[in-house]
C-alpha cells in the first residue's frame, strides 16, 4: 500500500461518481487516511453518508474555496485537528452555465473571472495558505485536475479550457517555488467522465462517443482509472515527478484528426 500512514486532503469532494471519490478510494486502498472539504453546511449529513466507507476519514466545510480568509480558516482548523498533511488533491472547479453553451467571444467579464477564479486561483491559494501555516510534511505532493481542453478547443468547454491553462501554468510555477522544499505539484489530465460537472457541458454524451472511436484504447476512462494515478502522484513512487500534466485518458490526447 504505496499511501500508508500517509494523510491527504481531498478538496472538493461532491457525490461518489466524482473524480475526487474515485481518487479518494484509490488513496484509501492504498493505506491514506482521508480528510474532506465540502461545500455547504447543509451538505454534512450527507457528506458523512458518503465518505462513511473510508474509516477514519473527517470531513470540513469550505464554502469559498478561492477566498482567502475562508480557506486559511479552514486549513487552520484542518491543521489543528489532524496534523501536518502529506497530499492535497484539488477537485474544485466552476464555470457559469451560459459561459459553457455560448460561444467563447460572447464570455463576460464576470465569467471569465470567476471560471479562473474558481478553477486555478482556488489551486494557487490552497497551496500558498498550506505552506504558510507549515500544514505540509517534507516531500508533501499536491496534485490538481485538470482536462484536454486546455490545450484543445473543444466544443462547449469555452471559458473553462482558459480557466484549465491558467491552472496548468500555475502547477509549473507552484512546482518551481515549492521544490526548492521538497514539495511537488502535478495535474492529472482525465478523460471525459460522466460526472455531475460533466452534465453542464452541451452535447457531452457525443464527446465520449469520439473517445471510444479515436482513443488508442479505444474505451472511456473510469474514476477508478483517474484515482490510481493521482494515488500514484501522491505517493513517493513518483518522487521524481513534479510540474507535470499528467494525462489518464486512454491515449486520446496523441491523436490527430
Amino acid at each position: 500500500m504505496i499511501l500508508e500512514g500517509k494523510k491527504i486532503l481531498i478538496m472538493g469532494i461532491r457525490n461518489k461518481w466524482s473524480i475526487a471519490f474515485g481518487i479518494a478510494k484509490a488513496a484509501y486502498e492504498n493505506g491514506a487516511q482521508l480528510i474532506f472539504t465540502y461545500m455547504g453546511e447543509e451538505n454534512k449529513e450527507k457528506m458523512e453518508a458518503l465518505i462513511s466507507e473510508f474509516k477514519g476519514s473527517k470531513a470540513y466545510v469550505l464554502d469559498g474555496a478561492s477566498e482567502d480568509d475562508i480557506v486559511k480558516k479552514a486549513f487552520t482548523k484542518i491543521k489543528e485537528e489532524n496534523g501536518k498533511i502529506d497530499g492535497i488533491v484539488h477537485a474544485v472547479a466552476h464555470a457559469n452555465t451560459e459561459d459553457l453553451h455560448n460561444d467563447f467571444i460572447f464570455t463576460s467579464k464576470e465569467g471569465f473571472a470567476h471560471a479562473c477564479d474558481v478553477s486555478s486561483y482556488s489551486f494557487v491559494l490552497a497551496a500558498r495558505q498550506a505552506k504558510e501555516l507549515d500544514m505540509l510534511e517534507e516531500q508533501a505532493s499536491l496534485v490538481t485536475l485538470t482536462y484536454h481542453g486546455s490545450t484543445k478547443v473543444i466544443d462547449n468547454y469555452n471559458v473553462m479550457g482558459v480557466a484549465k491553462a491558467a491552472l496548468e501554468a500555475s502547477v509549473r510555477y507552484l512546482a518551481e517555488n515549492l521544490g526548492r522544499e521538497g514539495i511537488r505539484v502535478n495535474a492529472v489530465s482525465a478523460g471525459p467522465i460522466k460526472t455531475l460537472s460533466a452534465k453542464g457541458i452541451k452535447d457531452f454524451g457525443s464527446v465520449l462517443t469520439v473517445i471510444e472511436e479515436k482513443a488508442p484504447l479505444h474505451k472511456n476512462v473510469t474514476t477508478t482509472q483517474v484515482g490510481n494515478v493521482a494515488t500514484f502522484l501522491l505517493s513517493s513512487m513518483s518522487d521524481s515527478v513534479t510540474g507535470q500534466v499528467v494525462y489518464a485518458d486512454n491515449g486520446y490526447n496523441i491523436m490527430g484528426i
